[in-house]
């Protein structure tokens, strides 16, 4: 569930960091739980990161990851910029993720290209067609939208959070308008999750969450 925001800055889990293939100097560790505590975030907050690590773990100890430290890396960085309403957040979270590899992993051979493509490619949640990437890239966009079909009071907070972050920056009906015109376009897709290994998991789930929310936001 995602974490919430307290007054000591949230951190990423010693038991997950654990289990990643890379291992983060404790000043690029503490430059990125710093992003992600600025602004306040009700949802894309350290919580969110650390929800989809777990994700990232399951599938490595599933299906694997062919570049599983890119993988991590942009799991790690997908949201660490993040302002409710801007169209740039992924590009310039992209950018400090090159940054901090390039300050702090420069000799580990980190592909930091792919890193940031999978970064950019979270902008197009929703209209990004199975055959147009990898099943690996698949696999971590699927993860970073699993919230969609996890348990109903979980995915009632995700909600409540997105709506949150909004506050002040989208006047209410027309956020309420805009919310629900996309979940509705990710009910309407064949698939909403882009691998199989997703789909079988959490697609039931997903479609029930996304028919309540759509018949609450009049």
């Amino acid at each position: 569930m995602p974490m919430s925001f307290t007054e000591s800055r949230p951190s990423l889990p010693e038991t997950l960091l654990a289990e990643l293939p890379l291992q983060l100097a404790p000043e690029q560790r503490a430059a990125l739980e710093a992003a992600y505590a600025t602004p306040t975030r009700a949802y894309h907050n350290i919580g969110h990161v650390a929800e989809v690590l777990r994700h990232y773990l399951d599938v490595a100890a599933g299906p694997g990851w062919r570049q599983p430290r890119e993988v991590a890396l942009a799991v790690l960085y997908h949201d660490a910029i993040y302002e409710a309403g801007r169209r740039d957040n992924e590009a310039r979270s992209a950018v400090l993720a090159r940054e901090h590899i390039a300050r702090w992993l420069p000799e580990a051979g980190i592909d930091a290209d792919r890193v940031a493509e999978l970064i950019d490619l979270t902008a197009r949640h929703g209209a990004i067609v199975r055959d147009q990437v990898d099943e690996e890239t698949r696999l971590f966009l699927d993860g970073d939208m699993a919230i969609l079909g996890a348990e109903p009071a979980v995915f009632d907070a995700y909600d409540r959070g997105i709506a949150s972050e909004y506050r002040g920056h989208v006047p209410g009906p027309l956020f309420r308008l805009n919310r629900r015109r996309f979940l509705k376009g990710l009910l309407k897709r064949e698939r909403i999750f882009l691998s199989d290994y997703y789909h079988a998991r959490y697609d039931a789930a997903a479609r029930n969450n996304l028919r309540r929310a759509i018949t609450t936001k009049r």
